[in-house]
Parts: structure tokens; sequence; C-alpha cells
């Protein structure tokens, strides 16, 4: 190999600064900052390190420094959003650096002209980003200085200058670098370097916050990030009683409890074998019937929910309490309590046959597993509903369904895919199988029970985690991770609930009841 090949190389090392690396250092600083004031002495350099090493980071290429990242860390409560760089680094001595404090602050980054456009400075602050993970930070905050305004100054305030190179009409080297690494501006403040004559001493106040952040941390009983879902595929068949239609019940909540399932999900009407009992009666007055079980039904199933340890979602049954039938679908949870949500919107099809009404409210219910939410079947064919409830911070959609024909089921699960995505949220459905013979109007099943995910990089291809086989009587059990939720809403290819266009539209729930 020649020697001028050798020198073209590469060689490129990420690591902590050490302190024979202060020339280096310096002579990256004069290049960057016209003014001497605002470069770091030997002293000071020392001081960094000596407070907090592991925040003193830089790119080495061949043994020389050619990018570097300096930071503290700091209670950011006891300063404030209107503090100045000299008050944030205690003038240069790093004594501000507080190992119990909350917030990582960066204090500089710059990187060698010579290796200017090789995107160095995107490592720095990923590699920031992983410090401050791994520290269990709240977040990274800067003073960012805005090189270009010197140019504007004259025509616009700084607020103005900010938001055209926000939406590119104008480009500053350090601002629109920070905005395109995931930072936002928290405010604009003024002194913070009063030496800096380009940004005419205005500064930006950054922030790009750790979405992995654990406050007060516990041994045990933390909010689970991964969470296992078990669905059940149910069959229709013919039951004797109450209990025979339990014993089935209890050996599925069995079942997806061995593999540690944290919540068990049944279809809509999955009591409905119980109606061949009235199969005498017209279908409205046979239904109202059914609603005798189940107060009955739903006790048994909570009590299965604390023995069993998981939670389960009951399908939905029917309630009637002498002026309006409606269907309902049961949370019970494995501490014990219980929370119900109403069909919203009735088929054509249940109103003739049933007389069915709709309810009236909607929420989203906290469990020891996330926050989820539940919609019966043709509830999820309108996206209003969880788009709804995904402002409520939604991590996971149950939908408990029944459908009798391959373009029905079609219909609930296409719409179900559809709210994962537009929604950044999971969703889970399952409906029934087999046939009623003699049960007016629930006769024929079709059903493929399904796990739906958004659709990017850390999820599925094609958005779907798991799918039953169809028209089987089955069980699916799968793993959902709540953190890549998290991410994906920060930082995703798309952001379908950070970037909806308010200003310009808005979903609003009448009802205040």
């Amino acid at each position: 190999m020649s020697k001028q090949k050798e020198e073209l190389e590469h060689r490129l090392k990420l690591r902590n600064i050490k302190h024979s690396d202060f020339n280096d250092i310096r002579e990256i600083m004069v290049s960057a900052y016209k003014t001497q004031g605002m470069t770091w002495t030997k002293e000071e350099f020392k001081n960094q390190l000596n407070a907090f090493p592991e925040g003193q980071i830089c790119l080495e290429d061949n043994g020389k420094v050619v990018a570097v990242a300096l930071s503290l860390i700091v209670d950011y409560a006891k300063y404030g959003d209107n503090h100045s760089y000299d008050q944030i680094t205690g003038f240069g001595k790093f004594d501000t650096h507080d190992e119990e404090g909350d917030t990582l602050y960066g204090t500089d980054v710059f990187v060698d002209k010579e290796y200017r456009g090789l995107r160095l400075g995107r490592r720095l602050y990923d590699a920031r980003k992983e410090l401050c993970e791994n520290l269990n930070l709240r977040s990274i905050i800067a003073g960012g200085r805005i090189p270009g305004y010197s140019k504007y100054a004259d025509q616009m305030s700084p607020r103005k200058y900010i938001e055209l190179v926000k939406n590119k009409e104008i480009f500053d080297p350090v601002l629109s670098f920070q905005l395109a690494n995931e930072f936002h501006v928290r405010k604009v403040i003024t002194k913070y370097l009063p030496e800096d004559t380009d940004s005419r001493a205005y500064a930006t106040l950054l922030e790009w916050i750790n979405i992995y952040y654990e406050k007060d941390e516990k041994l045990i009983g933390n909010k689970k990030t991964i969470v296992r879902l078990g669905l059940v595929q149910w069959k229709m068949r013919r039951f004797t009683d109450v209990d025979d239609l339990m014993q089935q019940v209890e050996f599925f909540v069995d079942t997806v409890s061995d593999y540690k399932s944290d919540f068990c999900l049944f279809p809509e009407f999955f009591n409905a074998p119980l109606l061949a009992e009235f199969n005498k009666m017209d279908a409205s007055e046979a239904i109202r019937n059914l609603a005798d079980y189940t107060e009955e039904i739903v006790n048994r199933m909570r009590d299965l929910a604390l023995s069993y340890n998981v939670n389960i979602i009951a399908g939905s049954m029917p309630e009637y309490d002498g002026k309006k039938l409606r269907n309902v679908s049961y949370l019970c949870r494995r501490d014990g309590t219980m929370d119900k949500q109403y069909k919203l919107h009735i088929t054509p099809d249940e109103q003739s046959y049933w007389g069915l009404q709709g309810g009236n409210g909607i929420k989203v219910f906290d469990t020891d597993a996330g926050k989820v939410g539940i919609l019966i079947c043709y509830d999820v064919e309108f996206p209003e509903l969880s788009r709804i409830l995904a402002e409520k911070e939604m991590d996971i959609l149950f939908v408990p369904f029944w459908t009798d024909t391959k373009n029905a089921y079609l219909r609930v699960s296409t719409c179900a895919k559809s709210r994962a995505i537009e929604n950044e949220c999971y969703v889970a459905i399952t409906g029934s199988v087999g046939n009623l013979p003699r049960v007016e109007n629930m006769d024929i099943q079709h059903s493929q029970a399904a796990i739906y995910s958004p659709s990017d990089f850390s999820f599925p291809h094609d958005a779907i985690i798991a799918e039953a086989s169809l028209n089987t009587e089955t069980t699916i059990v799968a793993d959902v991770d709540l953190d890549l939720l998290t991410k994906l809403r920060k930082a995703g290819s798309v952001r379908n609930l950070a970037q909806r266009r308010l200003d310009l539209y808005s979903i609003q729930w009448k009802n205040k009841r």
C-alpha cells in the first residue's frame, strides 16, 4: 500500500477524551470560534475531565482528535430556562456537575473544519443520546448558537429567524443540524454567550427528551414494557347451561395463563350458545333472556382473572335494565377490579332483530400492563373512536367481534389494521367460529384472530404480529413491546399522531355526561 493511500484512509474511533488530547482540541476550538474568549483554557479542560469524564466524548482519526462533544449533568430545576452559559458551566469550572441531577447538559460540540461534511457531529449526538439513556436521565438540554442570524438581524427577530430555519427557508449551520437530530426549541434566550457576536448573544434553548426515562424505578412492580397477549378464537357449540359454558371459558383462561399472558381476549357474544335455550321465543325476547346470565358470567370471569393472574376482556354480552338492551364488554383486571365499555354503534341487523341500543361513553382503561381501549366489532369501523382513545395515550386496542361472512370479517380486520397504523398502537381482534343451528341471527361464524401493529422498521413489514388459523378453534399468544410505540411516536418514519394538522381539524367528543 502506498504512503499516499495510507494517508487517505480514515480510522475513526469513538472514545472518551483524555488529558493528553488538549492540544488537538484547542486547535479545533480556535478554528471553530473566531472569538478567543469562547475557547477553553487548559485548566478549564482539566476541570471538565475531572468532574465528569464519561460525558466528554471525541472522535479520533488515526490517533488525532477531529470532533468533540462536552457535557455535564445538572439538576435543571436549579437553573431554569433563563440561564447563561457561564451559570450552567460554573464559569468553565464544571463545579455545577451533579451526579444526582436529571439532565445531561451539552456544553459544546465542534468538528475540525477538514472533517466537516462527514457527519461526525451526528455520531457525537448519537453517543450523547446513548449516554443519556444509559444514565437514565430525563433529557439532553443545550444552549444553541444561531451564527447565521447576523445576516438577518436587521430584518427580523430571532423568533422569526428560528421559524424560518425550522421551515427550511433559511439554513443555519448550528440550528439546522440540531433540529435534524431530533432536538426541539423550548425558547429563545438572551445574553447566553455575550461574546457570540454572530448570534447577537441570542441562543436557542434546545431539548431532546429521553423516551426511556424511568422516574423512581422500583425493584418490583414497575410498568411492563413487554406485554403478552392471549386471544381466544372461540368455537360456537351447544352448552347445556352456564356451568358448561364456564368450563370451556376456564379451559382457555388456564391455557393462556400457562403462557404467562397479561391479557386474555374473548369474542363478542361468546355466550350466544345459551340462546338455544330460548329458541322458541322471537329473537328480541330471547336476547333479553340471555342478558339474565350476564351478571353471573362476569362475576365468575372476574374470579378467573384473580385466580389465574390474567386480565380478561370478557368479549361482550347483552345487558338489559328493563328499558334498554345494550351490548357491553367487561374488563376483569387481575387485581379484582372491573370496568366496562358499551358498544356505541349498532348495526342495522342488531337493531331490527334485537332492538339493541348504543352506549354513550368511551374511555381508556389503566391496567398493570399499559393503557388499553375496547371497541366492540362495528365500532372499530369508525376511526374517530380509536383516535379519541389514542389522544388519551392508549397502547393496546382490543376488538372482540362477531362476523358471519368473509366480507363482514374483512371489514372488521381491515379497519382494525388501519387503526393500528394511524393511531400508533397495537390492535388485537378475535371472533368465533363454527355453527349454531336453530339460533336465529347467530347461525354461522367466520373468524381469523390477529394482532396488528404500526408499520415501520421496528415492526413487522405487513403490520401483522400474529394471526390465527382461519375458522379453527384455537388461541394465539404473542408479545408486544410498548417501548417501540414510544419510540415510534417520537422518531418514526412517519408520525401520524404528532403531525396532525390541528390548526385545520380536530375530533371533539360532545357527550359531557
